[in-house]
């Protein structure tokens, strides 16, 4: 017989856990409604307040996490965290075009791209060194090397709950948006007490704060030109996700595991996930300027109250108990991964950017 798994199956895009029961759409109501009163609550106090979006639909589902026990909310909340995602990861393209990146130069884009693969195995070693999984650390580095929160629930998706289950996400959702609020404040205060330029404060802004929409913010509270250096150093490494995702699908494949029937064949994941593809058509589309700019503003909101709902429906379904036994040890590993993330952008920042 397959392996039971009573944790909430969230994220399971190539089916390497047990299929979901099928449901009527209409049972997908209850969870969908939940899920979406509390990101509008999020999106009511981030307009109030100022705070992050993700951070408020992570504490407020969290605070709603007694619900998880309800059985009418399950599949809703199962749509939310896996179907919805994946398509807020497909509408994140439209926030990028190519020529966006090249503007870097290939000496700064390829900075880029070694910091993100340091912080990648940054993560991994450090969670070994632990004691944790190498899926975790590729969990939490990946997300402190590219976007913070969305990275992590797309390589969730990648990963399956088989190596990364619900709590893990929850808690490398806490500990990235602690790390990344950190960032926000005191980033900033370091380029000026450093006396950087607006481009190597953009640089080291864009190139070390873990999410999107806190990296842009803090360039800016830089000045404007370290903004717009921010805004396009951020979105390189935004660009990173889908090669990364594909890597992560080809290093952990789909695999029978023990208690698997002997005879069983493992399913056949595809080379690239559907929403890893559609991440680079429609990036390519806006690269050639078939995507007006109030689309891809359209499209960019679209994916940020996506993202929410599914942080929210994530954390209202993980069973907060897991988190509090997994200890201090995978936030170790998403601070490591943060502190190598900024040595190596603001070292190339005061060493190459004039």
């Amino acid at each position: 017989m397959p392996m039971q798994n009573n944790l909430p199956q969230g994220a399971d895009l190539f089916g390497d856990i047990e299929p979901s029961p099928r449901v009527r759409a209409r049972d997908n109501i209850p969870g969908l409604i939940v899920a979406g009163l509390a990101t509008l609550a999020a999106a009511a106090l981030a307009s109030r307040y100022g705070a992050p979006l993700t951070l408020l639909a992570l504490l407020i589902g969290l605070s709603l996490n007694f619900l998880s026990s309800d059985k009418r909310l399950a599949p809703g909340l199962g749509l939310a965290a896996r179907e919805l995602l994946r398509f807020a990861i497909v509408l994140i393209g439209a926030r990028i075009t190519f020529a966006q990146i090249g503007a870097l130069g290939p000496e700064a884009l390829a900075m880029v791209s070694v910091t993100v693969l340091a912080t990648l195995g940054t993560g991994v070693v450090v969670a070994r060194s632990l004691g944790l999984s190498p899926s975790r650390g590729v969990l939490a580095g990946g997300a402190v090397a590219i976007c913070g929160g969305s990275a992590a629930l797309a390589l969730s998706a990648t990963l399956g709950e088989r190596r990364v289950s619900q709590s893990d996400v929850t808690l490398t959702l806490v500990g990235i948006s602690i790390m990344s609020a950190a960032a926000l404040m005191l980033y900033p205060v370091l380029a000026l007490t450093l006396g950087l330029s607006d481009a190597q404060a953009g640089y080291f802004l864009g190139g070390s704060v873990h999410d999107v929409a806190q990296a842009v913010g803090a360039g800016y509270a830089f000045s404007e030109p370290a903004g717009e250096t921010a805004t396009i150093v951020k979105l390189a490494r935004v660009a990173l996700l889908a090669p990364v995702l594909a890597l992560v699908g080809l290093a952990f494949p789909v695999r029978a595991e023990a208690g698997d029937e002997p005879d069983a064949k493992p399913a056949k994941a595809p080379l690239l996930p559907w929403f890893v593809v559609g991440f680079f058509v429609v990036a390519g589309i806006n690269s050639l300027g078939f995507i007006p700019a109030v689309a891809s503003t359209v499209a960019g909101n679209a994916a940020t109250a996506l993202l929410a709902l599914s942080v929210a429906a994530t954390a209202i379904r993980t069973p907060v108990a897991d988190i509090m036994k997994a200890g201090p040890r995978p936030l170790i590993v998403i601070a490591a991964s943060t502190l190598v993330t900024l040595a190596l952008a603001l070292g190339y920042a005061m060493l190459r950017i004039d």
